[in-house]
């Protein structure tokens, strides 16, 4: 019997450690508490900023305040390759940003959201969802920590803002154009044949208006809210990119998070950019119906010329797979009609 007790009491030490373990673990369930810290460029009248709004207040009733994203727009805290790279380093920071800025890491990301790629918001729609793209994605997160909680926070197709007619890329000569600081963005705009001037929005209306830069490019939903209409008056709709932003958070920090917690997370933003499409798709129209009523023009371009001149940004792009223009073109031949 005595035996029996000294095995038992042995058990017992031996299994505290674990169950207080596990004790600890409800708890800090329980009682657990995160604060994110949110930013991107975007301006709050912008779709954008809406649509995210809309996400966190979700996430914090859903979760009953334990996570709570504080929301930066328009440039208060880093962004572009800045905010990516905090998320890189483990902050506990959402970076919003252009795929593209996620091409410092995996150089395919680059490719797909390259110039002239696609004709519509469902082709993207269909090629984030290819197991080539969920590759890079877990690539992504693999080596550099950086986990995607969405892709397609679509906000329109961008075209350029000028005071001067454009319909062929000769027009484009001379003219500065400002452009975000992605080297895909700078790229493809020379490549258009403009010079193109990297500056942070903040900057960017003055620099049009003091003649600093010959104008800009954008969306239809930036044309109607950041401004940019009353300095530039004309958009030729060259629709050279396909406007997107992604929703970066460093995979360590997210996986610390309790697990019911990552599930609405990730619920919200899904939901958030199909929130976000639905009310692009839905204003379009009617925004520039708005600014036509206040002097501002559309005209159409010679698509096919200024597709022939980005040709050389897919062959210049640096470190991405070979080939990959015509990799990504076969998988959009796969989606079906």
């Amino acid at each position: 019997m005595k035996k029996a007790l000294f095995i038992l009491l042995i058990l017992v030490v031996a299994l505290m450690p674990i169950m207080a373990q596990g004790t600890k673990e409800a708890a800090s369930e329980d009682d657990y508490k995160l604060v994110l810290r949110m930013s991107h460029v975007f301006a709050p009248n912008e779709q954008l900023t809406k649509s995210l709004e809309i996400v966190i207040n979700n996430i914090k009733d859903r979760t009953n305040g334990a996570i709570e994203i504080q929301h930066y727009p328009q440039s208060q805290l880093a962004v572009y390759k800045d905010g990516v790279e905090q998320v890189a380093r483990g902050a506990d920071f959402i970076s919003v940003e252009d795929p593209s800025y996620l091409g410092d890491y995996v150089a395919d990301f680059n490719a797909l959201v390259g110039p002239m790629l696609y004709k519509s918001f469902d082709e993207y729609e269909y090629m984030i969802q290819t197991d080539l793209v969920k590759g890079m994605l877990k690539e992504l997160e693999d080596k550099h920590r950086i986990k995607v909680l969405a892709l397609d926070y679509i906000f329109g197709f961008r075209n350029m803002k000028t005071n001067k007619l454009i319909t062929t890329p000769a027009d484009l000569k001379g003219m500065k154009i400002r452009t975000p600081g992605s080297q895909l963005f700078i790229d493809t705009i020379n490549a258009m044949g403009a010079t193109a001037t990297p500056l942070g929005f903040a900057e960017t209306l003055s620099a049009v208006q003091q003649g600093v830069v010959d104008g800009l490019e954008g969306t239809m939903d930036a044309y109607g809210s950041n401004g940019s209409a009353e300095v530039a008056k004309n958009m030729a709709l060259t629709q050279h990119f396909l406007g997107t932003c992604g929703v970066y958070i460093n995979a360590d920090v997210f996986n610390r998070i309790p697990a019911k917690y990552q599930t609405i997370i990730q619920e919200e933003f899904t939901a958030g950019a199909k929130h976000m499409i639905g009310e692009i798709s839905n204003n379009y129209e009617a925004t520039k119906a708005r600014l036509e009523a206040k002097g501002n023009k559309f005209n159409e371009v010679d698509s096919a010329a200024f597709a022939k001149t980005v040709d050389v940004v897919y062959a210049n792009m640096k470190g991405v797979t070979p080939g990959i223009y015509q990799i990504l073109q076969n998988e959009l031949a796969k989606m079906p009609k």
